[in-house]
């Protein structure tokens, strides 16, 4: 068991982290305030070999680790959680479903373009009316002869606005329940999909949020991925590795607003000294370290045994209950740290503290995974 990271991945997050800063960091609070990234950084993503980490090097991809993912998603959500979402979204749940449920020629046909960051992707699961129970999904696919029809409306949607390319789940046959929900690849310009205004929200601002509406949007059977009715299995399958996921994204949010808070503690000064010589900021900053390097190494667990192709159910369910609370505290402890000034937002504890929040809510709330992570406990325990 060896905790130090091997040549090429240390390498890995030295160039990113070098990226981060001066190709992110420089702009995240002009995004934040704009709402969006410029369009050139997918092109910029997509160069890095960002975009296509998961996807294998045959169709255009980097062939590279779950582990070499977290990494990335560390230091890109070091200096803004919404581009850290944005590719998240992109590789872990769109070209991660592609990957695990698309046949060679339906590879061949998306996978390159996301890859390269030509397409950026979504996916398409979460309804007005079913986020949580995905399973209660009203969005339909009707067969007619070569082509399946879909109707319906998905919320939330990351990088809906921008997608080339998205991954849509429907039911396909409402008398089996969740086997009876099936996947399709849906390209952009499809007659009939359509987008909404952008979601005016609390954080994440950079990222692009929206409803995606499907009104009689025919594509052909050669876009049905798996097989029929497999597709709700292969979302819990794509969710429970994006888990870990978003849980290296909460690290990276943690890690910047303990970095941001350590810095104004030395030159913040209060009756005569730096703040940080105080016991009771040094204490809050030692609070964060420890549990920054907690998660990290629970990320890099969970992380090692997706690469060693084990379901994670439970160490998936803990380490994103874990990590995306420890990121809102850690955001709050070091607002408080900033005082006044971590209130505005020309500070970057503020931005952060936003975008930690949703950590707790994307890809399975704290909630209902706690009632997984005590339903594999009692299973654990033979009770």
């Amino acid at each position: 068991m060896n905790f130090d990271l091997p040549e090429e991945l240390a390498a890995l997050k030295e160039a990113t982290a070098r990226f981060a800063r001066e190709e992110i960091a420089p702009h995240a609070q002009d995004w934040d305030r704009e709402e969006g990234y410029p369009d050139d950084m997918i092109q910029k993503l997509g160069k890095q070999g960002y975009l296509g980490i998961l996807v294998p090097e045959e169709f255009e991809g980097a062939g590279g680790s779950y582990m070499a993912f977290a990494i990335i998603l560390e230091e890109l959500a070091r200096h803004d959680g919404g581009l850290a979402l944005a590719v998240e979204a992109h590789n872990g749940l769109c070209c991660q479903h592609l990957c695990l449920a698309a046949n060679d020629t339906q590879k061949k046909r998306f996978l390159p373009a996301l890859a390269t960051g030509e397409r950026i992707g979504s996916w398409c699961l979460s309804e007005p009316n079913s986020g949580t129970d995905a399973a209660a999904m009203r969005t339909r696919a009707k067969k007619d002869g070569n082509e399946w029809v879909l109707n319906g409306t998905k919320q939330f949607i990351t990088n809906g606005n921008r997608a080339g390319t998205y991954v849509v789940t429907a039911v396909t046959d409402p008398e089996k329940g969740k086997h009876g929900i099936s996947a399709f690849a849906v390209e952009r310009g499809t007659p009939g999909l359509s987008t909404g205004k952008p979601e005016e929200k609390l954080g994440m601002r950079s990222s692009d949020t929206v409803c995606v509406f499907l009104e009689d949007v025919r594509v052909p059977k050669e876009n049905l991925l798996g097989e029929e009715g497999t597709g709700f299995l292969t979302a819990m399958n794509v969710l429970e590795r994006g888990r870990v996921m978003i849980s290296a994204l909460s690290v990276g949010l943690a890690r910047g607003a303990m970095e941001e808070s350590y810095r104004y503690a030395q030159e913040r000064k209060a009756f005569g000294k730096a703040i940080g010589r105080f016991q009771s900021i040094q204490s809050k900053l030692a609070d964060m370290a420890m549990e920054i390097e907690a998660a990290r190494l629970m990320v890099y667990r969970g992380a090692t045994a997706l690469d060693e192709g084990r379901s994670i159910p439970f160490e998936a369910a803990t380490v994103k209950v874990f990590s995306s609370e420890m990121a809102t505290r850690v955001c709050m402890d070091a607002i408080q740290i900033h005082g006044g000034y971590g209130y505005l937002r020309d500070y970057n504890v503020e931005r952060y503290m936003r975008d930690a929040k949703l950590c707790e809510i994307g890809e399975g709330t704290s909630e209902i995974l706690r009632v997984l992570i005590a339903k594999q406990l009692g299973e654990r325990l033979g009770r």
